[in-house]
């Protein structure tokens, strides 16, 4: 199968100026002492891959890896410092929230405008316009000038307008994150009635879970350059675990912040008549870790200290979302567990057989209080970090796993 698109060797260098004169007095100044040395930046260095005619290809990396440099190399918008880009066929480009649109134009204006770009006729394009339009669900703003669109509206026509063009080479980077829910799903129909129809699509997104689904290969870009290239499942994996590997040093760092934490007032709060004074993550192995898979059996220890003798404690905790969402609150009263009372030291435990949480960062809280559940003795409010993993789990979207079993049954005749 040939090649549609090829960088061989590929660099590109960007000149960063550091020094900014904001007003005459320093613009004028600034003329009377030495300027100051621009700054090299490569963000991309000794690029090599090839993409196929007909293939769906990925580039995963993080924010400022060089993934969007290569889109715009793709495109012509730039060109490279080094090294060889070639293309061979038409190409519709999603790089930038309403890229290639004049703002002072109206929708329908700019329809035309981006039409001919590509070399399509007035003609060509008028054909295309009610399909675009019906597309995009934007009859009553066509009308209207770019400037005036919200997000929605300028992602909605961009994506209707690139992909009516019957372009051999469709290429997105992010811009499917700005629709709503069911205008995301109508334009991944789209992408992949393209992939059935042979077209070569160039997909860049931080869902890696649809990179892994809709495109064959994929490139891995670090700062620039090529960490690993080929099927796009292993490329995710050897991504996610840096990702994974990165993330356990980080959260190594942030230890001795969690401990200062447990000092604000706000934090963690209570009586002391019983103290919470330690929390541990234990895997099936007995060793204590903040990082778990999906379906891993945890066991959440929490170990506590009483001065005194107190009645009828309350053991609990939450699990939160990194986003904020409160995904559980389990405690020790409704699982039916009574403790008549507490002193000196000791520990509970939840044993959860398989965790069913789906890949993400998630903050624990614990706490204990009296029997009515009412007076707090000790606090911790979402000071403890939990990491789930998932690649290759039979469920990757949302952030629980039902673990549910299918069966298909066929109708009799």
């Amino acid at each position: 199968m040939s090649a549609q698109i090829e960088f061989e060797r590929v660099s590109k260098r960007f000149i960063l100026h550091r020094e900014r004169s904001d007003s005459v007095q320093e613009r004028v100044s600034g003329l009377l002492r030495p300027r100051a040395r621009a700054d090299e930046f490569w963000a991309l260095r000794d690029v090599s891959f090839s993409v196929a005619r007909g293939e769906s290809f990925g580039l995963v990396g993080h924010n400022g890896a060089g993934k969007s440099t290569a889109l715009k190399l793709m495109t012509r918008i730039l060109e490279p410092t080094s090294g060889r880009v070639r293309i061979h066929g038409r190409v519709a480009a999603l790089l930038e929230l309403g890229s290639g649109f004049h703002p002072e134009l109206s929708g329908r204006d700019n329809v035309f405008l981006y039409g001919s770009l590509l070399g399509l006729s007035r003609r060509d394009m008028a054909a295309r316009l009610e399909e675009i339009v019906a597309f995009a669900g934007m009859a009553e703003f066509l009308d209207m000038q770019v400037k005036y669109y919200s997000s929605g509206m300028y992602t909605r026509l961009a994506f209707a307008v690139a992909t009516s063009v019957d372009p051999e080479i469709l290429i997105t980077d992010e811009v499917l994150a700005v629709g709503d829910e069911a205008f995301q799903r109508k334009c991944m129909d789209r992408i992949f009635a393209f992939r059935q129809m042979g077209k070569t699509i160039i997909f860049v997104s931080h869902a890696l879970d649809t990179v892994r689904t809709l495109c064959d290969r994929a490139v891995w870009l670090d700062h620039g350059t090529v960490r690993a290239t080929g099927a796009a499942g292993d490329v995710v994996d050897a991504y996610l675990a840096d990702v994974n590997r990165r993330e356990r040093e980080e959260l190594a760092r942030q230890d001795e912040l969690a401990a200062a934490l447990a000092d604000d007032p706000r934090r963690r709060f209570g009586s002391h008549d019983v103290e919470i004074i330690g929390v541990e993550l234990v895997g099936v192995d007995g060793a204590a870790r903040t990082v778990f898979r999906t379906g891993e059996q945890v066991r959440i220890r929490i170990r506590y200290r009483a001065r005194q003798v107190v009645p009828r404690p309350v053991f609990g905790l939450a699990v939160h979302h990194e986003g904020g969402l409160l995904l559980a609150g389990p405690n020790t009263r409704f699982a039916g567990l009574d403790i008549p009372m507490v002193h000196g030291h000791g520990a509970v435990e939840l044993l959860v057989t398989a965790l069913p949480l789906l890949a993400g960062r998630y903050f624990l809280s614990v706490a204990v209080y009296d029997e009515t559940m009412l007076h707090p003795f000790d606090h911790h409010d979402r000071l403890y970090r939990l990491t789930v993993q998932n690649e290759g789990g039979r469920e990757r979207f949302g952030v629980m796993a039902l673990d549910g079993a299918w069966s298909w049954h066929v109708s009799g005749q």
